[in-house]
């Protein structure tokens, strides 16, 4: 049985995979392979670790399982008449995530993202800025998504004695009501046809003065020109955003000047062992594949995740 490994894996990484896997299988390892020949291999693969292009995952017929390395399913939700498993990382990046987002919010809450860019200027100014900063503690947070990295951001949210509202796909119909009393805005969103848009102008617009804003879920999720214009009239606090509509955002976009956004640039559900823990959970799964037994994070095409 051939396994495809299209994921780019460091040198050592790529050798955890081979002791424990060449005996039984045939691997075939995408970047040893010339990239002119890696779809021909691919289609001769029965099991694919790794986010093939679309078009090699619509033209196989050998295929019994693709396991993604990423949470999100883009473009596979296009697939049509496939055969084959897909299972994702799905709450994998829950604790990175989130440590993230609570991250940005204290970097925000506690002007670090600005005293960071004052080291850079050899600025001095100390004293006036301290009544310029915001605690997180007692906070009142509104967190959209009831999946593991919301979950997460709660959890992390206890020591700071905040009082955290998780909104799930069920309950986010009640989001106008929660929105112009909330201190800070949480989304962590897969892209679904349900959540694209649904933080729209009038949304945004609910938010109260001092509101902050996080995305670690999806760009899209947000009306990405409305936000710019609140948060250059000051409407709300500020923004703590791993995700944009677009990414990279080109030099001349408009949030890179931003005094009050904090840029985190997608890099949310990263790690120093994120590849190897990803080559775990691949072979934990295949143990599970050869057993028979339902693999972990079947996805679901159709509701994105």
């Amino acid at each position: 049985m051939k396994i495809y490994i299209h994921t780019k894996f460091e040198t050592s990484e790529v050798l955890v995979i081979k002791e424990q896997l060449a005996g039984k299988y045939e691997l075939l390892i995408g970047e040893e392979i010339l990239p002119e020949n890696r779809e021909e291999q691919f289609l001769s693969a029965d099991i694919c670790l790794g986010n093939v292009p679309l078009a090699w995952a619509q033209k196989t017929s050998k295929l019994q399982w693709l396991q993604l390395h990423s949470a999100g399913l883009d473009p596979y939700q296009q697939l049509e008449n496939y055969t084959f498993k897909i299972t994702n990382l799905k709450g994998f990046f829950g604790q990175s995530v989130a440590e993230t987002a609570v991250a940005g919010i204290l970097a925000m809450y506690r002007g670090v993202a600005y005293l960071s860019k004052l080291q850079t200027e050899a600025k001095w100014i100390g004293t006036p800025l301290r009544s310029s900063l915001h605690l997180l503690n007692n906070a009142k947070v509104l967190v959209l998504g009831a999946g593991a990295i919301g979950q997460k951001v709660k959890d992390l949210l206890v020591g700071f004695n905040c009082e955290t509202t998780v909104l799930d796909s069920k309950t986010v119909v009640n989001l106008d009501a929660y929105l112009p009393t909330t201190d800070i805005l949480v989304a962590t969103l897969p892209e679904t046809p349900e959540t694209i848009g649904l933080l729209s102008k009038t949304r945004l617009q609910m938010l109260k003065p001092s509101a902050l804003f996080v995305n670690v879920g999806r760009g899209s999720a947000v009306d990405e020109e409305a936000l710019i214009e609140i948060l250059k009239n000051n409407q709300i606090y500020g923004a703590v955003l791993d995700v944009t509509a677009k990414e990279p955002i080109p030099v001349e976009h408009p949030l890179w000047q931003m005094h009050n956004v904090l840029l985190t640039q997608h890099t949310s559900g990263g790690w120093a062992e994120e590849n190897l823990d990803k080559i775990k959970f691949f072979i934990d799964n295949l143990e599970r594949f050869e057993k028979g037994e339902t693999l972990v994070n079947i996805a679901n095409l159709a509701r994105g995740y």
